[in-house]
């Protein structure tokens, strides 16, 4: 019988998405609320709300809460919780916002996704938080710059979600709820599950990570992002052909599905490694695949910081653990896939393709080596540069 790990903090989801004529109601209602506008990642972050992936929070945080999960990881009350979700306004705008005012969350476009009840309004330590959470102030890290650009004034509260965008519509037979991934769960029998992160198409040494985690654990879940991306990342519907791909072709049936969510990646390395294996729980998994330099870019990150964090958090802080894999690589004299823990052969023997240096290749019509990428993926992605080229 499938047994799967429990929700984060609690024993049931959390979905904060309004339906039917309660749905209807709050509509009526937000239309003539003030409107607030949303960044990229907020919408994200209450998106992630509304489907139940961020369960037990129930809207964006206040100031305790923003302060404890900088600085230990947890809420004021005492949950794990990594990375602090808020949401931020102008001072013009915070400065006529009124306590338990409710407002409108609306995306750039004006369109309106949720309704926020204020609970508190708080002035930000930019530096504090990109410090305690990114390691860094620096500005070319994208998500230090995102919060540097954010509002100065913090609003926090319980949020009511009123929509999911083009997700549900434009990923179908993708987009699943951790309502949804748990029952596919049950249904297949598992109750142990690896969930793979991945907001690139994937290559050999991709394939070679989740072929370990299905012989570790029930079923594999390929997690795609959906939601915005750094400049020069694959679009995810092209993603979706070349895994689908690979799937069909390499793997066993039934010992792998794939999936996509609409949160925005902040680049955290070990920090957003943490939430990652945090709201998988949610979904449902068991363990979360963690290999080199997770959720990192360029050097900000050591490429393993992310596996020692997971030793370094209180035993108990959340179910799902990290399922750590070294480098991986192919290696010509040991003629297949390798990491670092298994292959004792020296770095000539290894074939490394970095994502910019694959990228250049495929703009370049290059040859890729075939030990790199299956012949399906790359098919696709040809395609895709082709015509991005023309």
């Amino acid at each position: 019988m499938s047994k799967l790990v429990n929700p984060h903090g609690q024993t049931s989801l959390r979905p904060l998405l309004l339906k039917n004529k309660e749905r209807d109601e709050e509509i009526k209602k937000a239309v003539k609320l003030k409107k607030i506008p949303m960044s990229s990642r907020e919408l994200s972050d209450l998106l992630m709300m509304g489907m139940g992936a961020y369960t037990p929070l129930n809207g964006f945080m206040c100031e305790e809460d923003w302060k404890s999960c900088c600085l230990d990881l947890k809420t004021a009350e005492g949950l794990f919780w990594p990375i602090p979700i808020t949401l931020s306004v102008k001072k013009s705008l915070g400065d006529s916002i009124q306590i338990n005012e409710e407002l409108s969350l609306v995306n750039e476009k004006g369109k309106i996704f949720g309704t926020i009840e204020v609970k508190e309004k708080y002035s930000i330590d930019k530096d504090f938080e990109c410090r305690n959470v990114f390691n860094t102030i620096d500005t070319s890290h994208p998500g230090v710059e995102k919060v540097f650009n954010q509002g100065a004034i913090n609003i926090g509260g319980p949020v009511k979600v009123i929509d999911e965008d083009h997700y549900p519509s434009s990923y179908k037979g993708l987009y699943f709820t951790p309502a949804e991934t748990r029952s596919i769960f049950k249904q297949n029998g598992w109750s142990t599950v690896a969930a793979f992160q991945t907001r690139n198409p994937m290559h050999r040494s991709h394939e070679y990570l989740a072929k370990i985690a299905i012989e570790i654990c029930d079923g594999l879940l390929i997690h795609q992002v959906l939601g915005a991306l750094k400049k020069g990342d694959i679009p995810a519907e092209i993603r979706v052909k070349c895994i689908d791909n690979m799937v069909k072709n390499y793997f066993v049936k039934g010992s792998a599905i794939q999936a996509g969510y609409p949160i925005e990646m902040r680049y955290g390395g070990p920090k957003e490694a943490l939430l990652h294996a945090l709201f998988r729980q949610n979904f449902g998994c068991s363990h979360l695949i963690v290999g080199r330099d997770h959720a990192g870019i360029g050097s900000f990150y050591g490429p393993f910081d992310a596996h020692h964090i997971f030793d370094e958090i209180p035993s108990g802080s959340m179910e799902t653990k990290a399922l750590k894999i070294d480098i991986t690589f192919y290696c010509y004299k040991c003629n297949g896939m390798a990491t670092g823990k298994t292959c004792p052969h020296e770095e000539s023997q290894r074939l490394h393709v970095s994502g910019t240096r694959f990228r250049e290749m495929l703009v370049n019509n290059e040859e890729v080596p075939k030990e790199f990428s299956r012949p399906e993926v790359l098919e696709i992605l040809r395609g895709f540069y082709q015509q991005e080229n023309m």
